[in-house]
């Protein structure tokens, strides 16, 4: 269904008071690339933009914390439990712990700290749209976010603290724990026979493809870096689903290098035959910043105009749409690139002095949102990139008249498909790649929380997990 009249719902995981699931204030431990902190400076870059004032529903306080029956609606419910009790303090407690931090792959780039288990609940709370407190110019005060969205009482809805792609149903990775986004997903599927999901951060969204790898219900369309053992080691354009999900995961295999130009056209042309071809209820769009030119873990050389690009054809569907946040390991510039996404969201175009706010400081000496273009070399050919388009338009042919894409029966709640686990399982799907399964940058790890881009590499502290 399309939407005439653009209702906005910006999902704030922060607060003005100090309480221990702050998801701004989470600290993955010394060396860590990951800086939750991003979040705060994301949020005082949107209020001084004042583009709150511009937004029909702004959430003033924290989302109300998922329960973990809802979290075990896609992850297993051993998994759950174990990451509602693992601590800093126990997970070298006893043997047992010893062994579920191995079994969930806790541990390395995936560490257990304090109030992990709340911050997951929060930032997972967000996407699925619970909240204790919030102003809104309704007098309806009752579904938010995925649960605003169906009941189509707002067009758009944006958790920046969102987007943890990686999490798998029973195990963490890639620095993520709970995957929220196919949270989200489940819950539009309630409402939306058919939910696309798109994801440019500059990693494959593992996570999401595998837990739709078996259903046409949902098509999954990832743009990433691929080969050069780069995380996670999976996303090849061969890799488009199976049985009656075969043709709906949708692969962009990148090289390193890939510019605004050859990245947005290629995105448009894509986008634009998925959505003729699949007609979705509902998108839900993942805007890892990571694929930022000068990101301490990317390797593109996208501008923040380029990015926001494509948030922009996105919206331009006028479907319901879900937008969170995801990788992103330089934070200033995760900071620009989501605030200018949120104007873009908002039709606003934001002057590009940065207006004085309580993180202006990170953003010197320039104190602007415009990036410089990367400079990387680009090895995306227009042959390579042509070769991939085609392949892609292969793939969607064959579900030009496919029954999935007639059905207009709403799916019940928390639907996801079934699969047989003495057949297959879901966590082990992509064999081919599973020596890369624990794979990192050389530059992944490194000293102090200074992750400024390619300036800082003498201070990088390599460390590997087995």
């Amino acid at each position: 269904m399309a939407l005439n009249n653009t209702s906005l719902l910006y999902i704030q995981c922060l607060t003005r008071h100090v309480f221990a699931g702050d998801v701004g204030s989470v600290y993955f431990g010394e060396n860590h690339p990951m800086k939750p902190h991003r979040l705060c400076m994301t949020h005082h870059l949107v209020l001084s933009y004042e583009l709150h004032k511009k937004m029909e529903i702004y959430v003033l306080q924290r989302p109300h914390k998922a329960y973990p029956v809802e979290l075990a609606q896609f992850h297993s419910a051993d998994y759950i439990d174990f990451l509602h009790r693992i601590t800093p303090h126990t997970e070298h407690s006893s043997k047992e712990n010893e062994l579920g931090m191995l079994k969930y792959n806790l541990g390395g780039d995936c560490p257990v700290f304090e109030n992990l288990f709340e911050f997951c609940q929060i930032y997972a709370g967000g996407t699925l749209g619970k909240f204790d407190f919030f102003v809104v110019n309704h007098d309806d005060m009752d579904n938010y976010a995925a649960r605003r969205l169906n009941n189509q009482l707002c067009d758009i809805a944006i958790n920046w603290a969102g987007g943890l792609h990686h999490a798998k149903k029973c195990s963490a990775s890639g620095f993520c724990y709970i995957n929220d986004l196919v949270l989200g997903i489940l819950e539009l599927l309630k409402h939306h026979a058919r939910v696309l999901y798109i994801d440019i951060d500059v990693h494959h969204g593992d996570g999401v493809e595998e837990a739709f790898y078996y259903t046409d219900r949902v098509m999954t369309v990832s743009f990433h870096k691929y080969g050069d053992k780069f995380f996670p080691g999976t996303g090849d354009v061969k890799e488009i689903g199976e049985r009656e999900g075969k043709h709906y995961a949708i692969n962009v295999p990148l090289k390193d290098g890939i510019d605004d130009s050859s990245f947005t056209r290629l995105f448009k042309i894509i986008l634009g035959k998925v959505v003729e071809i699949y007609r979705p209820g509902a998108i839900v769009l993942q805007c890892g910043a990571d694929s930022l030119a000068g990101d301490r873990l990317g390797c593109f050389n996208l501008s923040i105009e380029g990015h926001a690009e494509c948030v922009k054809f996105v919206k331009k569907f006028n479907l319901p749409l879900l937008v969170t946040g995801g990788g992103g390991y330089t934070k200033e510039n995760v900071a620009r690139c989501w605030t200018v996404e949120t104007g873009v969201l908002l039709d606003s175009e934001l002057p590009n002095e940065i207006p004085d706010n309580d993180y202006i400081k990170y953003f010197g000496p320039e104190y602007v949102l415009k990036i410089p273009d990367g400079t990387r070399e680009n090895f995306n050919s227009k042959s390579y990139l042509s070769a991939i388009k085609v392949q892609v338009m292969e793939s969607l042919r064959h579900i030009q008249h496919a029954p999935g894409v007639q059905m207009h029966e709403v799916p019940p709640d928390f639907y996801i498909p079934d699969f047989d686990e003495d057949v297959q399982n879901p966590n082990e799907r992509v064999n081919q790649h599973t020596k890369d399964k624990h794979i990192q940058r050389d530059d992944e790890y490194y000293e102090g929380d200074n992750d400024n881009g390619p300036n800082n590499a003498g201070n990088i502290s390599v460390r590997k997990f087995s």
